[in-house]
């Protein structure tokens, strides 16, 4: 399952997010997306776990849990909107 993490600390790193869902089971992969103009975090990542009762069991624990002075946002993220080819910034 694809989980959606919000309103994390802009100082968290993507191990850092791996080793609090992997307290409630396994974790395939962790990352956090960043701003590609100023290379910081945009405060949002997603967090892949292959079982889906565990990743269920982790939103469960998570959402709405103060870690690093934030309520964090938890929920299975939804799918990508395809809007089209990008537009080139000038």
């Amino acid at each position: 399952m694809n989980i959606y993490v919000g309103n994390l600390s802009y100082r968290m790193t993507d191990d850092e997010l791996r080793d609090i869902f992997a307290e409630h089971g396994e974790v395939s992969s962790a990352k956090i997306i960043m701003d590609r103009e100023t290379g910081r975090s945009k405060g949002f990542g997603f967090v892949e776990m292959p079982d889906n009762k565990q990743a269920q069991e982790a939103i469960d624990a998570l959402n709405d849990k103060d870690i690093s002075g934030r309520n964090l946002r938890v929920n299975e993220a939804r799918p990508r909107k395809d809007n089209g080819p990008r537009q080139p910034r000038y």
